[in-house]
């Protein structure tokens, strides 16, 4: 690796640990303006003034914003994430087993789309201006336009209300056996799917066409060369850079999908948690689980550019 990939994947590890700093100042101050009393919340309406006062002082919640932020901020970099305030239990354990769930959806939601989404698009891009082509362009511009709540309304309409062939509810917990395996993850991982594979699918159309249209591969085309092999051998090799910065970015938009997924579907994911811990005003949970989401995209981001530096022939000469 020479200097000047050296500098830039430096310069992009130091951009991303600045992000995270800002990040982590605007989710606790987007946290500090939830509406409603967090102590009111938790003690009721019936709770005296006294009792108000003294619950706020014990939380902590009379310092000054700054130093709030100054304590959690060191806090989360230790691994202190605080007691939940709704449980009165450490936020890692609410964390952890809720974890665990989601990154099993996104495993097994990864698992289905990147060689579903790699497949259609290089097959596009072998056959670009087929009927095939323009069959899954018209398809993968169809997902795009329609929000996921409404891919995830229209897969519990079909499949578990006229179909009934899958529950419309999600329990990670029930699953015993494959079969079980497969009826608790199908409709959330088709949903995520069409979140995440659509996009994925043109950009790897994107970079396969790009590389088709180099010298070398239009000499293979005048050698005799079949499209398959042209595409396979010559083409798609010089194509894997751009390739999985597109599966590092579009496994990214799957941390946005989650949230809704899970809400809809009832998976006890970590997404599910941080929506409940907002209805009773949970702090330390909404931030830890925040975060999580944040570091998560920010790391896939963070890969896909390094991945754009290390791949780009002219910085390697």
């Amino acid at each position: 690796m020479n200097m000047q990939i050296s500098r830039l994947v430096l310069g992009r590890l130091g951009v991303a640990f600045v992000t995270l700093l800002i990040v982590s100042f605007v989710v606790f101050a987007a946290t500090q303006m939830l509406p409603g009393d967090v102590v009111q919340i938790l003690l009721g309406q019936a709770a005296t003034p006294e009792a108000v006062a003294a619950l706020r002082e014990a939380m902590h919640l009379n310092d000054p914003a700054i130093l709030r932020y100054g304590h959690w901020l060191i806090g989360l970099a230790q691994g202190e994430l605080g007691n939940s305030y709704a449980n009165d239990m450490p936020v890692a354990d609410l964390i952890g087993g809720r974890l665990a769930n989601t990154l099993m959806l996104a495993a097994v939601t990864a698992a289905v789309a990147v060689p579903l989404a790699l497949f259609l698009g290089i097959t596009t891009a072998m056959y670009r201006g087929s009927v095939y082509d323009r069959i899954i362009t018209m398809g993968i511009v169809a997902v795009i336009s329609v929000p996921e709540f409404m891919i995830a309304t229209l897969a519990v309409l079909t499949f578990a209300v006229w179909l009934k062939w899958l529950p419309a509810l999600s329990f990670a917990n029930e699953v015993t056996s494959v079969t079980e395996m497969l009826r608790v993850f199908a409709m959330p991982v088709i949903t995520l799917c069409c979140v995440i594979s659509a996009q994925m699918i043109r950009m790897t159309r994107a970079a396969v066409i790009d590389a088709l249209k180099m010298p070398y591969v239009e000499m293979a085309l005048l050698k005799g060369a079949s499209r398959r092999r042209m595409v396979l051998r010559h083409a798609l090799p010089n194509a894997i850079g751009p390739i999985v910065n597109a599966v590092a970015l579009s496994l990214s938009y799957l941390l946005g999908g989650v949230i809704i997924v899970e809400t809809i579907f009832n998976y006890p994911g970590i997404a599910k948690l941080m929506v409940d811990a907002v209805s009773t005003r949970d702090l330390p949970l909404i931030q830890t689980c925040a975060m999580i989401f944040c570091l998560g995209y920010l790391l896939l981001i963070t890969l896909a550019d390094i991945i754009a530096i290390l791949s780009n022939p002219k910085l390697r000469k």
